[in-house]
């Protein structure tokens, strides 16, 4: 996909659907959102009944494969709709591959910025979900500059250095392209001078944060945040940078710094506070249970992103975004969970009909009427199922071999 490409394309459930369709305009840039990152292999192993015990063995009743890393917040921003640009390097493997294949073809995912790496290995993770948690185990190592391993990607000259979203830039060491948007991930102590450059352009800068290991929590360690529209941290991360002990409050501390403060609270909720106009708006939680939270947290992030982009109201984005979160925790497979217009149409037809009438549950309901305006289309089957996120079955009957069986006991 090049940048000035309007063309309306299919998403990954077969259906033709632009959320921005009311505010695109004749010379908008061609990308909804851009970012850059590192593209892990997930192995995802679900249906544990507790944390593997030192010294034996453990067997999980479900296990997949899908991309990972930033290929998470990438593929959930793709199925709901956003032409969506990934600048990463890929691993000349079958890991690499697999995810190259999967993030372009399956997902429709513009990755004229990225490419291969000969003789590199593609970085893995492997997630174990239980007790509602998960526990991670990864390996990898910094993509090599493609100069000195004959790396190629369309477009994009030798000699170029590869991985450098760590080292402060695009992994080609060239400006962001022009985008509607961009998603940052934020780490202290580690500049991405891109950033600014992209938000010098135009772009709208979302950003989250990771856990901050040096233990200092200093907002002056994310200078970055100068130029993003939102900053969407977790409660932990809120209030310890804020050194608050109320997320709500730290979302309004937070808007010192940035105009827009979102922070999602777990079971809770979510809350935002705008700096700007002095809104507040907070969201309950959607209670489901979680078959594996691998991504849900960047789920949340492409759901606030679509709304931001759109124009919706701040408490209808802080609801989208949650409701689509919890549709992806009920699936595992990373970036393979995230929902599509396909899965939130079919559950805003399908529970609003279970729900009995004149009840507190149909009253929060009412939060999500506003998809009523949104959705296009008549509602697949509930409920719709996924194919296991695995790295491939050579022939074409053992391809829906996932769609058996029951939810958490599915192996690929």
């Amino acid at each position: 996909m090049s940048t000035d490409d309007q063309t309306p394309r299919p998403g990954p459930l077969g259906h033709t659907f632009d959320p921005l369709a009311d505010v695109r305009r004749p010379g908008d840039p061609g990308c909804d959102v851009y970012l850059t990152g590192t593209v892990f292999l997930d192995i995802i192993f679900t249906g544990l009944d507790s944390a593997p015990v030192r010294g034996t063995e453990s067997w999980a009743r479900g296990m997949g494969s899908s991309p990972g890393g930033v290929a998470n917040m990438a593929t959930a921003l793709a199925r709901l709709g956003l032409r969506t640009s990934l600048a990463a390097a890929f691993g000349d493997d079958k890991y690499g591959e697999y995810c190259w294949e999967t993030l372009e073809h399956g997902e429709g995912i513009d990755l004229g910025g990225s490419w291969t790496v000969p003789g590199w290995h593609s970085p893995v993770t492997v997630s174990m979900a239980y007790e509602g948690e998960r526990t991670m185990v990864s390996h990898g190592h910094e993509a090599p500059p493609p100069g000195e391993t004959g790396g190629t990607s369309p477009g994009v000259p030798p000699g170029r250095r590869l991985g450098a979203e760590s080292a402060g830039g695009t992994p080609d060491g060239r400006p962001a392209p022009p985008a509607r948007s961009a998603v940052a991930s934020l780490s202290p102590g580690q500049p991405q001078e891109w950033i600014a450059a992209a938000a010098g352009a135009g772009s709208l800068l979302f950003a989250d944060v990771g856990w901050d290991d040096t233990g200092a929590w200093d907002l002056a360690a994310l200078p970055e945040l100068a130029h993003c529209e939102a900053f969407l941290p977790n409660a932990e991360e809120a209030m310890r940078y804020t050194r608050t002990e109320c997320p709500r409050a730290a979302a309004r501390a937070l808007t010192e710094r940035v105009p827009l403060a979102v922070v999602t609270m777990g079971a809770e909720g979510a809350y935002a506070a705008d700096g700007r106009t002095g809104e507040t708006a907070e969201v309950p939680a959607i209670l489901v249970e979680a078959l594996d939270t691998t991504g849900a947290g960047d789920v949340f992030v492409a759901g606030f992103v679509t709304g931001t982009l759109a124009g919706w109201p701040l408490a209808d984005r802080l609801a989208f975004a949650g409701l689509t979160a919890a549709l992806s925790v009920q699936e595992f497979g990373g970036s393979l969970s995230a929902p599509g217009w396909g899965e939130i149409a079919a559950w805003w037809q399908r529970v609003p009909a279970l729900t009995p009438p004149g009840t507190p549950m149909e009253q929060a309901l009412g939060r999500y009427a506003f998809l009523d305006r949104l959705l296009p289309y008549e509602a697949p089957a509930w409920p719709r199922r996924r194919a296991v996120p695995t790295l491939g079955f050579r022939g074409t009957a053992a391809a829906g071999a996932g769609a058996t069986g029951r939810p958490g006991d599915r192996t690929g």
